[in-house]
């Protein structure tokens, strides 16, 4: 009796698990695409060592703040009113975290477009590791907050949710080289990922100031403009 109930204990907690891993890889392309990104400024001999270290810190800090969960869970509440508007300490990080994201995203497409023409190579300036390690600890710190708050809202058991976010990195560890030479190697996706970002930014904001706005209708817009995008690139080919 003591074996069947265990088991279906087991069961019980795997359709969670489940749930959750899916869900925190889904927020883990946020942190995959952001990293990439960064790691092009690197000489190339730095940007697997980027990769490496940025998600490895995500999961040191996803568990470590999985152990102050009620301290988590105290961000909630309102520090301030201000215009009619509750700011919680949650709410704060989500608005720094989406202000940042905003501003990174603009500058990179910016980059990307208006200063490609007038700069040459031989002057591309080339950033410090620690100042990209910094800005992607930074982000690990805004993603990690919000996928602890999502993940308590949808399990109760610790080890679930200790299990998931070392599955998660695991799978973003496996996940982030090809999704980094994907974005290399077509220069059009790296804006459309750029976009993503600012939207994700945006999305941020908006839910610092509690208003919601969908995930599944961000991450929906995306995968069209993705799809859309590989279209264009086979048709392009074939033209």
């Amino acid at each position: 009796m003591i074996l069947i109930a265990y088991l279906q204990y087991m069961i019980d907690s795997l359709i969670p698990l489940i749930s959750l891993i899916a869900l925190e890889v889904i927020l883990g392309i946020d942190n995959i695409i952001f990293i990439s990104i960064l790691a092009d400024k690197l000489p190339e001999n730095q940007r697997s060592k980027l990769r490496l270290y940025g998600i490895g810190l995500a999961m040191v800090l996803r568990l470590i703040l999985l152990g102050f969960i009620s301290w988590i869970l105290k961000l909630d509440h309102t520090l301030f009113t201000a215009f009619e508007v509750d700011f919680s300490g949650k709410g704060l990080i989500l608005i720094i975290g989406g202000l940042f994201l905003i501003y990174k995203s603009t500058k990179e497409i910016y980059h990307k477009t208006e200063l490609a023409k007038e700069e040459e190579a031989p002057s591309v300036k080339v950033s410090s590791f620690g100042t990209m390690l910094l800005e992607v600890l930074l982000l690990d710190l805004v993603f990690s907050i919000d996928s602890i708050v999502t993940a308590v809202g949808m399990v109760q058991e610790l080890w679930v949710m200790y299990t998931a976010v070392v599955v998660t990195v695991i799978i973003m560890l496996i996940a982030s080289k090809p999704i980094s030479d994907f974005i290399k190697k077509h220069p059009s996706f790296k804006i459309l990922a750029l976009s993503f970002l600012m939207m994700i930014g945006v999305s941020l904001l908006a839910e610092g100031f509690h208003f919601q706005i969908p995930k599944g209708y961000i991450y929906f817009s995306m995968a069209f403009a993705f799809l859309v995008d590989v279209i264009q690139m086979k048709t392009s080919k074939s033209v």
